[in-house]
């Protein structure tokens, strides 16, 4: 991609086109590793009501709100890509979502992302969920620095469990430091 790619934070406006791209991404990640009943005509729907609430929701602090980074180019219908970080009682923050249009994967968009993410949590570990099946993530999160501190059964939407790693990225004040393993057992992927 030559465009000039953009990352700008999200709003309650942006709802409905980051569930479309969160659903398209879903189908196109997960295919053959989620049970096809979690793929299937619901998804739609269900992360349209997903992204309506987490985006008009009160968080209280604006310490406690999660935030929505949003990248766009210039020649393309809404988002290419977006990322959703979410402060964490333990200090922690979570990168919950960190999709790329189908079609546009490989052309940076994620490490642009990503690296915005890690700029925005300068001074808190930055850790995420990735399913261990989604090699072609597993990856993409090893090249950019993200040290493997977990491995658990992660509980979905739905009852079904699979295997995920959890990566890290410890904050910059921590001078690159390799973070310790979290406390914390299964969770609920979105």
């Amino acid at each position: 991609m030559d465009r000039q790619i953009v990352i700008r934070t999200g709003a309650a406006a942006d709802a409905e086109a980051v569930a479309a791209l969160h659903a398209v991404s879903w189908r196109t990640a997960y295919e053959g590793i989620v049970p096809a009943e979690a793929l299937g005509d619901g998804l739609s729907e269900e992360r349209r009501e997903l992204w309506a609430i987490r985006l008009t929701a009160d968080y209280g602090e604006p310490a406690n709100t999660p935030v929505l980074l949003i990248a766009e180019t210039e020649g393309e219908e809404g988002p290419v890509g977006f990322a959703y970080l979410v402060p964490e009682p333990d200090g922690r923050v979570l990168l919950d979502n960190l999709h790329v249009r189908p079609g546009l994967t490989g052309a940076g968009i994620g490490g642009l992302l990503l690296r915005a993410a890690l700029e925005r949590t300068r001074e808190a570990p930055l850790y995420l969920e990735v399913l261990c099946a989604n090699t072609r993530a597993v990856a993409f999160y090893e090249r950019e620095g993200g040290v493997r501190t977990d491995e658990r059964e992660g509980v979905f939407p739905g009852g079904f469990t699979l295997p995920e790693y959890e990566y890290t990225w410890p904050p910059a004040a921590t001078g690159g430091r390799t973070p310790s393993p979290a406390p914390h057992g299964p969770s609920a992927a979105q």
